[in-house]
């Protein structure tokens, strides 16, 4: 598969069997093991699929329970709206916060494993786990659970999004070394209990990060120009007759 990743089929898939009934609202999903199986993928493609389906609003992820249809529409169109530009300020905005909370209640432990995922991003194990992990050790700091949702659900778009995903993915693979000290900045505001200092190496963090999907949008954009450019001095040049 070139342009979609699987687990959009399986969202696909899942959605019609919603809309047909076999899934009525109120009713469990099948077990994730059981669904990998009936859809011939893996588990952790499947783990995909509910968190897509969860963003849309078709299900509901219950701990311990199951995963339950939702008997609402979902409202596609509306996550669609949602930009990586849009998604990066509001993270910014969000995490900024989270970060000077954090700072004033994270413990010992946090921290240490904090640290742990700056080894894992500094030796290229699994960077882009060890990200997420980062930011949610730091939200969980927060002990706050209306700004951990909050922040979990501004993962879920990033993981879930095609467009969303496309941005980030043209970014974040030729950034590491940048996303490393600015996580380390971070840390270290963090470790000192300043919360002046973690909201602004938080801000910074995701100020280079807008910049650098502004950047790649303009270069995609004028990509795009010098090949229609191109198009057209080719349907139009007379090289061709000139003999």
């Amino acid at each position: 598969m070139k342009n979609r990743r699987m687990f959009w089929h399986i969202v696909e898939k899942i959605e019609a069997q919603i809309d047909a009934g076999r899934y009525p609202p109120g009713s469990r999903l099948p077990p994730e093991r059981e669904l990998a199986e009936n859809f011939d993928v893996s588990r952790p493609t499947i783990r995909e699929a509910i968190i897509a389906l969860e963003v849309r609003g078709r299900v509901e992820v219950k701990v311990s329970s199951g995963v339950y249809v939702l008997d609402n529409q979902p409202q596609q169109s509306e996550v669609q709206r949602i930009s990586a530009f849009e998604l990066t300020q509001a993270r910014a905005l969000v995490e900024g916060e989270a970060a000077a909370l954090a700072a004033l209640s994270i413990t010992d432990e946090e921290l240490n494993s904090l640290n742990d995922t700056l080894i894992a991003m500094e030796n290229d194990d699994e960077p882009e786990k060890a990200d997420r992990e980062f930011h949610s050790i730091i939200a969980k700091a927060t002990r706050n659970n209306a700004l951990l949702l909050s922040i979990q659900h501004y993962w879920k778009l990033r993981e879930s999004q095609p467009q969303i995903i496309s941005s980030y993915k043209s970014v974040c693979g030729t950034s590491s070394q940048y996303r490393l000290e600015e996580h380390k900045r971070i840390f270290m505001a963090l470790k000192s209990r300043d919360s002046q200092s973690a909201r602004t190496a938080m801000h910074g963090h995701f100020n280079r990060l807008i910049n650098a999907l502004f950047e790649a949008s303009e270069a995609k954009a004028l990509e795009e120009i010098k090949k229609k450019s191109s198009e057209t001095r080719d349907r139009y040049s007379i090289t061709h007759l000139v003999g």
